[in-house]
């Protein structure tokens, strides 16, 4: 009794294990957007397209640490492998700008204007991933691939502007095909 009840334990465990997965299609295999972490509306609750402020720092942090000290391999815009001090670099603007007095006689003179990223700036993420649906359920799987900081920047006029700064590529075998297109 002991033997046949033993075996249609098994066989019932086999069985159940074997029930079939719903088959996942892939909706896109690349798909990037941007995400506000930094409320563009003090009026919105606080959890619409916001992080909380030290949680926002933490990411902020985490990433540009990593990036700037090198433990995440950071990419441009065109997938070429990026060195810290070329971030460091893109965090200054520099322009070089002459302008006019106002009053006489007019003379010209020369200004320098550095025009420093903070990561108080960093208000947006951009995520590059790969979504995958369950037709039976609806169930989304996103797999992120890549995460890059958006900065907030106002020009020399005044106008607002995003500047994505780089990537970071989380998934390696993302990572081993873009070499390989590279050749």
């Amino acid at each position: 009794m002991k033997k046949l009840f033993l075996l249609s334990s098994v066989l019932l465990l086999v069985i159940a294990s074997c029930k079939q997965q719903s088959p996942k299609s892939v909706i896109t295999k690349k798909i990037q957007y941007d995400v506000n972490i930094k409320s563009p509306d003090a009026d919105w609750d606080w959890w619409i397209q916001n992080l909380v402020g030290p949680d926002r720092e933490k990411l902020v942090d985490m990433i540009m640490d990593g990036a700037l000290s090198g433990k995440f391999q950071a990419y441009d815009y065109f997938s070429d492998s990026i060195k810290p001090d070329d971030i460091r670099e893109m965090l200054a603007d520099t322009f070089y700008l002459t302008y006019k007095r106002n009053t006489p006689p007019y003379d010209e003179y020369d200004t320098t204007v550095i025009m420093k990223i903070t990561r108080d700036d960093i208000r947006r993420i951009r995520f590059l991933e790969e979504w995958d649906i369950d037709p039976e359920t609806m169930q989304f799987q996103k797999k992120v691939m890549g995460i890059g900081p958006v900065a907030r920047r106002i020009d020399l006029n005044g106008v607002e502007r995003w500047q994505p700064l780089f990537w970071i590529y989380t998934d390696k075998d993302f990572v081993r095909a873009l070499q390989k297109e590279k050749g």
